[in-house]
C-alpha cells in the first residue's frame, strides 16, 4: 500500500458507535473490504444483525479475533477504555507484520504505552489517536490528534480515508494526554451539571437555580446545556465512566490530586444505570427520568 493510497482492506477491533460512524461517513469511498471483531460477534443473536447493517462492505469476524485481522494492513481499535489494553493483547498474535494499529481509545498515556509495547513486539506499528469530539454528527470528519513514532504513516492513511488528523507529537501518549486532560473539564462539567440540577429538581428549586446561573453567567445557555449534558450521561455514561477512570490515572501519574476525576466516574456510572431513555430535549422531563432511574 502506498502512503497516499486508501487501504483496500482494513479491520476494526470493536464495532460500536465510533466504528459504525466512520464507515457510514466514508460512504462511496470506503475500502473494498472491511472486517471487524466485537464481543457481539460471539453472540449468535447479535452477529447476523451486525452483518446486515453493512452488507457486502463488511465481513464480521467470528469468535476468533484472527478472522478479522488476517490480511489487514490497517487496524482501528475502537473499544471501551477499560478494554483497550486487553484488545491489544488479544490481537497481538494475529496482526500482520508492519500493520498500522490506530488506537483510537480514550486511555491514559501509560495504558497506551503498554499497549504499544505489546503490539510493537508482535511486529505492528502502533499509533496513538485521540478522538477529540463526539463522532456524531461529524462521523469520519471528527477531529483526530495523532502521535507516536509512526504518526506520519498513520496520518497518511487517515488522510487517504478523508479523515481529519492533526499531528500532536512524536511520542506515544502525546495525543492521549491532550484528550485525557480535556476530559477533566468536559466530563467534569457534565458531572457537576448532574449533581447541581438533579439536587435542585429534587429540592423543587431548579428554576431559581437556573435563573441565578443565567444571571451570573449569561454566556452559557444553562437550560439547553444542562439538558444536553444529562442526555450525554444517560446514553454514554458507562463508556464515559471508563474513560474517566483513565483520566484519573493520568492526573495521578502527574503527582496531582485526582478527586474531581474520580468523582466524575461515580456520576457518569450513576446516570448510565437504570436504562432510562433521555426522551425529548427538555431539561425538566430529562431530570425527572434520571431521578426515577437512580
Amino acid at each position: 500500500m502506498q502512503s497516499d493510497e486508501r487501504p483496500g482492506h482494513l479491520a476494526f477491533i470493536g464495532f460500536g458507535e465510533a466504528a459504525q460512524a466512520f464507515i457510514s461517513g466514508w460512504a462511496e469511498g470506503r475500502p473494498d473490504r472491511i472486517t471487524a471483531y466485537d464481543l457481539k460477534t460471539e453472540d449468535p443473536e447479535t452477529r447476523p444483525e451486525m452483518t446486515a447493517c453493512y452488507g457486502s462492505f463488511l465481513v464480521i469476524g467470528g469468535a476468533a479475533v484472527s478472522d478479522a485481522l488476517t490480511g489487514a494492513p490497517v487496524i482501528f481499535s475502537v473499544v471501551t477504555a477499560d478494554q483497550a489494553l486487553a484488545a491489544a493483547e488479544a490481537a497481538a498474535p494475529h496482526v500482520e507484520q508492519g500493520a498500522l494499529w490506530l488506537d483510537c481509545n480514550s486511555c491514559a498515556p501509560e495504558t497506551k504505552r503498554r499497549a504499544a509495547e505489546v503490539l510493537e513486539a508482535a511486529g505492528a506499528r502502533y499509533v496513538d489517536v485521540a478522538v477529540m469530539a463526539p463522532v456524531h454528527p461529524k462521523k469520519h470528519l471528527v477531529p483526530l490528534l495523532v502521535s507516536g513514532p509512526h504518526a506520519e504513516a498513520g496520518i497518511s492513511v487517515l488522510d487517504a480515508l478523508g479523515m481529519k488528523p492533526t499531528l500532536a507529537g512524536a511520542d506515544i501518549g502525546a495525543a492521549s494526554s491532550i484528550k485525557m486532560l480535556r476530559s477533566v473539564m468536559v466530563k467534569g462539567l457534565e458531572a457537576l451539571t448532574a449533581e447541581c440540577f438533579l439536587a435542585a429538581r429534587r429540592a423543587g428549586v431548579e428554576e431559581q437555580v437556573i435563573a441565578s446561573l443565567e444571571a451570573s453567567d449569561p454566556d452559557i445557555a444553562w437550560r439547553r446545556r444542562g439538558a444536553y449534558n444529562i442526555e450525554r450521561m444517560m446514553v454514554h455514561g458507562a463508556r464515559r465512566a471508563a474513560e474517566m477512570q483513565e483520566v484519573a490515572k493520568t492526573v495521578s501519574a502527574l503527582d496531582l490530586p485526582n478527586a474531581m476525576s474520580a468523582a466524575t466516574v461515580q456520576w457518569q456510572e450513576a446516570l448510565s444505570q437504570g436504562g432510562a431513555e433521555p426522551g425529548d430535549d427538555d431539561l425538566t422531563g430529562r431530570l425527572d427520568r434520571a431521578l426515577s432511574a437512580l
